[in-house]
Parts: C-alpha cells; structure tokens; sequence
C-alpha cells in the first residue's frame, strides 16, 4: 500500500488510526531520558498551543482525523510518531513551500516548531505545571462556520459497493430559493467520510432535463466528468480531507438564483464493506450583492501522455494577460504521479512574481489556496506554470506495478494537469476582452488534446466531433467538416454534431445543406435553443423571415436569458413594422447583456423610427 492509499485508509475510522502513523515507530529511534530543569519543555506551555492551532481541528471527534489529539495523554501516547510525520513534513497537510505566495490559513509548520515537537519528546513529553493548561478549541457543533442559511442534502442515500474501482458519479441537488441570494460560503459535511476521497460541487441554472427522479445524473464511472453545470462566478466549490471550510470576501460572493440545481460529484473510494451516503451541504449567504465578479482562468494540458518508466515527464503552459487583474486564489491539480507544481507570474519588466510551489505533490490533500493579500498583476503579465511527473517504479504513489504509459483523463489512474486562477479585473469593463481570448486560449488547449487522442483512437466518433467543435471556435472550418463528417460515419449522429455541421456549412455560405442540419438538430433535441436561433439565421439569409421569427420565438421561449434570440427576432419585427415589440425584445437583450453593442444599437435605432412614426399632435 502506497502512502497515500495508507494515509485514506487511515481516515476510513479511529480502529484504523494507528497504521497511519506507526511508521514513526520504525523509523525513529529517539531516547526518553527525562528532563526536569526548568527549561524542558512542557505539553501545557509549549506544545498545546502548536497541537489545538494545527492539529485539533481535524483530530477531533466526528472530523476527517482517524484519532482525537485533544488532551495530554492524546498527544503523549503518539508523541514519536508526531515528531516523525512532522519532521517529514506529511502532517500537517500543508503542500506550498514558504517564501513562493503567503496565503490564508496556512497549516504548516516552521522549522521552530517541528524541532519543538522533538526536543519535548526526547526531554520525555513532560505535562507540566496545571497552571499553564490551556483547554482545548471549542467548535460549533456540526458546522464549522456556524449554522448555515440553507442546508440540502442528497435526494435518498447512495450505497457503494464493497469491492472494484474508484467511483465517481453526479448528484443533482435542487436549491429551493425563492429569490436572489449572493452566497459567501460553501460547508460540505460528507456524512461518511470513510468513503470519500473528494468532492467537486458546480451550479446547473438550466436544470438539465433527462435526469432520473432520484436526481442521480448517470451510472458509476471509473472518471471524473464535469459534464454538467458549471463553477458559479469564478468560484471552485470543493472539498478533500484536511480543507477548511472559510468564508469569501463578501464582495466577491456568487449569485445564487431561483430554480438552480447544484451538481455535486462524488469521488469514493470502496471500503471491502458496501457503505451508504447521504451528504449535506450549507450555505452561507450575504445581506448585500458582491460589488466584483471574480473571473475563472485555466492553464494546463490536455495532451499528457507519460511513458513507463519516466522519472521526470514535464508539462507546461503560459497565458499572457490582456488586460490588468488580481489574482485572488489558486488550484492546482494532478493526479498520483505528479512531483512537482510550480506557477509564477513575469511581469512586463521581466521581475518574477510567485504564485506557488509544490515541491512534493500529494493527490489527497489537494486544496484551494487564498492569498493573504490578492497579487496585483498588470497587462502584459506572462503567467506561467509547470507540473513534473514520475511514472517510475520508485514513485510510491505509481497506481500502476509495473509502469505503465498514461495519459489525460478523468479516472484516477490517468492523469490530469490543470491550474485555476481566482482574477478579479482592475477594470470590469474589460471581462469581454478577457472572455474572449481566454476563450481562444482554452479552444487551443482542447485541439492539442482531440489531436494526440486522435493518434490512439482514430474511430472515436466523439474524438471527431470534439476536435470538430474546437476547429469551428477557431474558425478552421473546412478541418471542422471533415472530421463532423468522420463522426457521423462512425455512428454519432446526435443534435450537437448536426448543429456543428449546419454551422460549418453557413459559415461556408451553403444555406440550403446548412438548414438540413439544423432541422435534424432541432428534431433530436426540440430543446435546443440554440439550434433553434440559428436555423432562425439561416432561414433568415434565405429570405424566409416568417419561418426565422418562429424559430427565434421558439428559442426565446425555451431559453428567456438568449440575447442574441431576442435581438434576432426584434430585427424581424422591426422588418414587420411591429415596433414595439421589437423594442421589447431588444431591450431584453440588452439587459442580459449590457455591453451588447449591436442590441444597443438596434434599439436606439428602433426607438428613433418610432418617434418619427409618430403622430405629430
């Protein structure tokens, strides 16, 4: 059992608390000859202190840690092994290295401290007077942050099965707000901690139809997806064994509205034992609406591919800022062979800037990290970052013996590289010059990966239909058809495909084939609403407004929130000479969009004909 699988195994129940650490009884081999003299230390004075503000939190009873470290004899009894996990850095959980960021709460511990935990246990873990007793932290009962303003849970329990794989499925949760509600903080309690390895949470504002009446979304699977839903406003909503709960900034909270779903994916870990779960989650909401929207920037790769044996397989990846941000928090992921994360940011003027370093990656306790204070980073800003992998027999972490190639994916057993940063813009008027080329620099990243997995599986109608849709972003449109084309052949014949094909086709000016496809679209999926306004679009080109305007209604009606429908059917209005109803539909869009500059345009167009229309009295 590798340290990691032992360490899980650890968190699965306090029976099992004592194989987590009892290599400290191995490994260390420290005299106990006690100290008397005034200067020994003593666990009143000088060690309670570093165990309640570092590891009490966690080793208590009904949290995340196998064994309670409350009182003297607690920590006594473990004394050797808490000076070996604490010299070798693997408790407290802690992955940044000091001096590359300062971020909040950090857990670790300075070099002081860890030669403290020593010195008291070679002087021979003296209590000490009762006098410099400090009784231990006291933490709301059940939630952390205190009681949360709404509460949900899982629809019915799941029950895991005993033995097999990793397992990952979505739940989808419903929010039962009645209004608009701005939420500064996310409290996940796992209800069954044993079994879980992580959670991811993301928001779903459309309610994906087509789900079960349980609300599970799918079957078991050996990977994670993320297919559904999306992380709300710049924010990432998780949880792994050793993160702590927090509170945002409240300008910074995300907009919770009426009829969303939260989408949480499990990632659990079988137990030899089938094991049920029913988690919760709180929520903690702000009087007042956030006054910034944070912004969510990826980097990373897509196309990882690691031979067997490789020691020290390297991806990289950079983004250069176009306009001036801050950086509020950072994520960083991989999975069990990743060594080394490092990011920074270089500046204009060639200074380097530190985000992170993770010297000694460690896929179970992966975190969120906030900055103590946001990082102010101008345009022109160069961000940067690294992760090494060891695909070799010595990693301890290698889930495969012996070595074997790995790729991107979503199971455990490949490997993902990926790193998010938390911005919030200097200017909010610039959010649609990041948007858009943020989003030509992720289209990038998905055509590197669709093209390497293109290589190993040629007869993957989804591969083609991926690689197809990231070409179109891109505006390649002709590689765009070939592979649309190859994914049908190859038996994907679903709305997206044809939708992508009846875009590649107008782009091309072949309105005839294009609307073809947009009607089988529209007729796979009648909810398409995008489907809908582009046929609107092309039917439109073709002189055929009465047909366009119903399709705009159509997609208006299934989605309300779709500028571009709504100003596509003013056009047709205003055409009609119905304009007020064209100006009803252009100032919907506007207000869904307000930097929507055609809308704005139409509109102010439209109000002046009708002024004019007007009867002079």
């Amino acid at each position: 059992m590798n340290r990691a699988r032992h360490w899980l195994a650890g968190l699965g129940g306090r029976a099992l608390g004592g194989a987590v650490l009892v290599m400290g009884a191995r490994l260390l081999a420290l005299g106990q000859a006690p100290a008397q003299d005034a200067t020994a230390l003593t666990f009143n004075r000088d060690i309670a202190p570093l165990v309640f503000a570092r590891c009490s939190r966690c080793h208590r009873p009904g949290d995340v840690g196998p064994f309670d470290l409350l009182t003297y004899d607690d920590v006594r009894r473990r004394a050797r092994q808490i000076v070996e996990v604490t010299r070798t850095r693997f408790m407290p959980p802690w992955l940044p290295a000091s001096g590359f960021g300062a971020f909040e709460g950090e857990r670790r511990l300075t070099d002081d401290e860890i030669a403290r935990f020593r010195r008291w246990f070679e002087q021979g873990t003296i209590e000490g007077e009762p006098a410099d007793r400090l009784n231990p932290p006291s933490w709301p009962d059940g939630w952390s942050l205190g009681e949360p303003d709404l509460i949900v849970r899982m629809p019915e329990a799941y029950t895991l099965q005993a033995d097999g794989p990793d397992v990952f499925r979505n739940f989808a949760i419903a929010l039962p707000v009645d209004g608009t509600r701005f939420v500064r903080g996310v409290e996940f309690h796992p209800e069954n901690p044993r079994i879980v390895h992580h959670a991811i949470m993301r928001v779903d504002r459309a309610r994906t139809p087509g789900r079960r009446p349980d609300g599970r979304d799918g079957s078991d699977t050996e990977s994670m997806t993320l297919t559904e839903g999306q992380s709300p406003d710049g924010q990432f909503i998780g949880w792994a064994p050793g993160k702590v709960p927090s509170l945002g900034p409240a300008d910074l909270a995300w907009r919770l509205e009426p009829g969303t779903d939260l989408i949480l994916e499990l990632h659990m870990l079988p137990s030899g034992k089938p094991e049920a779960i029913q988690s919760e989650i709180g929520f903690y909401f702000s009087a007042q609406p956030p006054a910034r929207v944070p912004f969510g920037l990826q980097l990373g790769s897509y196309a990882i591919d690691i031979p067997p044996g490789a020691a020290s397989y390297a991806i990289a990846d950079s983004y250069t800022l176009p306009v001036d941000v801050e950086v509020h928090s950072i994520y960083p992921h991989a999975h069990y062979l990743g060594k080394r994360v490092v990011a920074y940011a270089t500046l204009p003027d060639g200074r380097r800037e530190w985000l992170i370093n993770i010297p000694d990656w460690d896929f179970n306790w992966q975190d969120q990290y906030r900055y103590a204070e946001p990082v102010v980073l101008p345009r022109g800003t160069t961000l940067t970052m690294e992760i090494t992998y060891d695909n070799s027999s010595a990693n301890v972490q290698n889930r495969h013996d012996p070595p074997q190639r790995v790729r991107y994916g979503g199971r455990s057993a490949d490997e993902m590289g990926n790193l998010w940063l938390q911005l919030v813009l200097r200017d909010p008027d610039d959010l649609p010059v990041l948007q858009r080329d943020v989003e030509r620099d992720q289209t990038r990243r998905y055509i590197a990966g669709d093209e390497l997995w293109l290589q190993y599986e040629p007869e993957s109608p989804t591969v083609h239909a991926s690689l197809a849709a990231a070409y179109l972003k891109m505006g390649r449109v002709n590689g765009a058809l070939v592979h649309l084309r190859e994914a049908l052949r190859l038996g994907l014949d679903d709305a997206y495909v044809r939708y992508n094909l009846g875009t590649a086709l107008a782009a091309k000016g072949d309105f005839v084939e294009s609307i073809r496809h947009y009607r089988e679209a529209v007729r796979l999926d009648p909810d398409y609403a995008e489907a809908h306004n582009n046929l609107g679009v092309a039917l439109q080109a073709q002189g055929l407004s009465s047909e366009a305007a119903e399709q705009y209604r159509l997609a208006v009606t299934i989605q309300d929130d779709y500028p571009e429908a709504h100003n596509n059917l003013g056009v047709v209005l205003r055409a009609e000479g119905r304009l007020d109803d064209a100006i009803r539909h252009f100032q919907r869009a506007v207000e869904l969009r307000p930097s929507y500059g055609v809308a704005r345009a139409n509109l102010t167009a439209t109000i002046d004909a009708r002024n004019q229309a007007a009867p002079v009295p």
